[in-house]
C-alpha cells in the first residue's frame, strides 16, 4: 500500500481555490482532513473530517461561522482510500486528538461504529504512518501509546462504538425523545460486566444529546453516520434546554471525568456530580445518567460526620422526614425526570452500597418496561475466552478441574514471590505504561498518617498504599505504591499485579472460599448497619470481598499477575490456572 501524502494549505477561499485547481483528487476523491486554529474562546482547536470532495467541503466550512477561527488545513491523500477507510481514519484521528490534549476537538458525536471492511488491518497500519506525519508537523505532541494510556483518551466521548453499544444509545435516545413528546418520565438500565463499556456509553450519550441541542443548519452531518437521523429540527426543539448530568459515586473516577468534560466542547465539569451534589441541589435535572449505580449508598454510617448530617438533611428536604429506608437512588429519582442507570451487581464492594435486592428490582422493572440494555462484548480484557466469567467462577470456588480456558496471548500468571511480581510489573510499565500493583484491603493504611511508615511487608518487600485518592493511577508515585479498590474501580490498566491478602482464604477439605474477618482492614467494609439494624455475616462479607477481587482481577487489558498470601488459596488458584 502506497504511503499517504499530507498536503497543507491556509484555510481561506483563495488558498482553497488555488489548491483545488492543481490535482483532480482534491475535487473528487475520498480524503481525510484536519482543520486547526482557535475556538471562540481563543483556545487551540481542531476539527477532523472526511469527504469525497475536499474542495466542496472546504467551501462549506468557510461559510460556517463556527469554523471562522480555523487557520490551517491538512489533507490526507491516498490513492487506495475508499469511504470505509476514510471513516475509520477520521475516527482514529478524532480519538487521538482528544486524548493528546493539545487541541480542543470541535467534532460532534454523530457516531461511527467500529465496522469491519476489506483490508482493514492493512489500512490501520497506514494510519499510524499518517499519525507520525501529522505529529512531525506539530498536530500531535505525544506518541500513540502515551495518548492511548491517558484518561483523556479512555474516557473521551469520541468513540467508535461496538454494535451493541450503538444499539443501546439508539434505543435509549429514541425512547427519551418519545417520552419528551408525551411528557412522561422514564428509567432505563444498562447492565454489563467489567470492561463492556458502560461508562463509554454514558459519556457518549451525554455528548450526543449536547450536540443535537447545539446543532446548526450550517453544520455538516454525514448521512452515513450512525446517529445522523437524530439531528433534526424537531429533536433539537425537544432537547432544547434539557438539563443533563452524570452521577459518579467514586471520587477518583469523578475527578477524571470532570477533567475530560472540561476539555470537551458543549460539556461542562459542572455536569459531573456526586450523589450528595444531586441531593443538595435546589434545582432538578431532566436527565441523570448514573455510572456505577451499584456504588450508590443506602442509609449507613458514611465516611465522615458531615456526610451523615447531609444524608439526614437531604432526606428531610426531599421527602419531608428522615426516612431510613431512603437511598441515594431515591434522591436521584426525586431530583430528575429521566434516569439511565449503569449496573453490575457483582461490583458492590461495601455494605453501604445498594443491596442486591434493590439492584435486582431495578433490572426486573427495566425488563418489564422494555428499558433494559445489556452489554456483553468485552472491550477491556484482550483474551480470546470469557476471562471475566472465569474470574468470577473461580472466586466462587467453581474453577474447573480441567484448567483454565485458552486466553490466547493474554498474560495471566500466578507468582509465589512478590518481589518477582513487582519486577515484572515494573518491566511491563517500562514497555507499555499503565502497569500497577493493586491489592485487597488486608493491611492497615499506616502511611496515611505517618509518611515514613510502610503498609504492606511481604517476602522482604515493603510497600505503601496509594498516596492520593484522586487519579492515583496516573500520579507520579503510583508505580512504587499499591492501589486499593477505591482508586481503580472504573479504570483500565495495561497490566495489573493483584495481591490477594489473607482476608480471602480457601478450605481444601470443603473446596470453598471463606474470609478471615480480622485480616480484612476496611472498617467501613465490614461495619454493621446500625441505622437499619443489619448485621453482616461472614457470608455477606465474603460476597463483598469476592467482588473486590473480581474488580481488581479484571483491570488488566494485556495481562494480570497474581500473588496470594493464603497457601491453600494459592494452591487452588495454581490448579485453576494450570
Amino acid at each position: 500500500m502506497t504511503p499517504s501524502e499530507i498536503e497543507r494549505l491556509e484555510f481561506s477561499p483563495m488558498s482553497v481555490s488555488r489548491w483545488a485547481a492543481g490535482e483532480p483528487r482534491r475535487r473528487n476523491w475520498p480524503v481525510v482532513y484536519v482543520l486547526d486554529g482557535r475556538d471562540a474562546g481563543g483556545a487551540a482547536a481542531a476539527y477532523v473530517g472526511e469527504t469525497v470532495s475536499a474542495e466542496s467541503r472546504m467551501r462549506q466550512h468557510l461559510t460556517n461561522p463556527a469554523k471562522g477561527g480555523f487557520q490551517r488545513v491538512r489533507v490526507v491523500l491516498d490513492e487506495t482510500f475508499n469511504k470505509s477507510a476514510c471513516l475509520d481514519l477520521e475516527s482514529h484521528l478524532i480519538r487521538w486528538l482528544a486524548g493528546d490534549g493539545r487541541f480542543v476537538v470541535m467534532n460532534g458525536n454523530e457516531g461511527i461504529v467500529d465496522a469491519d471492511y476489506f483490508d482493514r488491518d492493512l489500512y490501520r497500519e497506514g494510519f499510524r504512518e499518517v499519525f507520525e506525519q501529522l505529529r512531525a508537523d506539530g498536530v500531535f505532541q505525544r506518541s500513540i501509546p502515551e495518548i492511548e494510556n491517558s484518561d483523556l483518551f479512555k474516557l473521551s466521548p469520541f468513540k467508535a462504538l461496538t454494535r451493541e453499544q450503538a444499539i443501546a444509545v439508539t434505543e435509549i435516545l429514541t425512547a427519551l425523545l418519545a417520552d419528551l413528546r408525551l411528557g412522561a418520565s422514564s428509567s432505563s438500565v444498562i447492565e454489563g460486566h467489567p470492561g463492556t463499556g458502560k461508562t463509554i456509553v454514558a459519556i457518549f450519550l451525554i455528548k450526543l444529546v449536547a450536540d443535537i441541542q447545539a446543532h446548526s443548519d450550517a453544520d455538516v452531518i454525514d448521512a452515513d453516520a450512525m446517529f445522523s437521523e437524530f439531528f433534526t429540527p424537531e429533536n433539537r426543539q425537544l432537547l432544547a434546554g434539557l438539563r443533563v448530568g452524570i452521577v459518579v459515586p467514586q471520587q477518583s473516577l469523578r475527578a477524571s471525568i470532570r477533567s475530560v468534560f472540561t476539555r470537551t466542547p458543549k460539556l461542562s465539569a459542572a455536569q459531573v456530580l456526586s450523589p450528595f451534589d444531586v441531593g443538595q441541589a435546589p434545582d432538578t435535572w431532566d436527565l441523570l445518567i448514573v455510572d456505577e449505580t451499584h456504588r450508590l449508598n443506602q442509609r449507613a454510617n458514611q465516611s465522615s460526620g458531615i456526610d451523615n448530617k447531609r444524608f439526614v438533611t437531604i432526606n428531610e428536604r426531599l421527602f419531608g422526614a428522615d426516612d431510613l429506608t431512603r437511598t441515594q437512588l431515591d434522591w436521584i429519582r426525586a431530583q430528575s425526570r429521566h434516569q439511565v442507570l449503569l449496573v453490575d451487581g457483582e461490583q458492590t464492594v461495601r455494605p453501604a452500597d445498594l443491596p442486591q435486592s434493590t439492584l435486582r428490582a431495578l433490572i426486573d422493572d427495566a425488563r418489564a418496561d422494555d428499558r433494559y440494555h445489556p452489554l456483553s462484548t468485552q472491550m477491556r480484557v484482550r483474551a480470546e475466552a470469557d476471562y471475566v466469567t472465569f474470574v468470577r467462577q473461580t472466586l466462587r470456588g467453581e474453577a474447573s478441574t480441567a484448567g483454565r480456558p485458552d486466553f490466547g496471548d493474554y498474560d495471566l500468571r500466578l507468582f509465589d514471590d512478590l518481589a518477582a511480581m513487582r519486577r515484572e510489573i515494573r518491566a511491563r510499565d517500562d514497555e507499555h505504561g499503565l502497569s500497577r500493583l493493586v491489592a485487597g484491603y488486608a493491611w492497615d493504611w499506616r502511611s496515611r498518617n505517618d509518611k515514613d511508615a510502610f503498609d504492606i511487608e511481604l517476602d522482604g518487600e515493603r510497600l505503601r498504599w496509594n498516596s492520593t485518592p484522586k487519579d492515583w493511577i496516573n500520579s507520579a508515585r503510583s508505580i512504587d505504591e499499591v492501589g486499593s479498590i477505591h482508586t481503580v474501580q472504573g479504570y483500565d490498566l495495561n497490566y495489573a499485579g493483584v495481591i490477594i491478602g489473607s482476608d480471602l482464604r480457601f478450605d481444601p477439605a470443603g473446596r470453598r472460599l471463606f474470609i478471615d474477618r480480622d485480616s480484612y482492614r476496611d472498617a467501613k467494609g465490614k461495619e454493621n448497619n446500625r441505622q437499619l439494624g443489619i448485621r453482616y455475616s461472614d457470608d455477606d462479607l465474603l460476597e463483598f470481598i469476592r467482588n473486590i477481587y473480581g474488580v481488581l482481577l479484571t483491570r488488566g487489558i494485556r495481562g494480570t499477575y497474581v500473588y496470594v498470601c493464603d497457601p491453600h488459596l494459592r494452591a487452588y488458584l495454581a490448579e485453576a490456572l494450570a
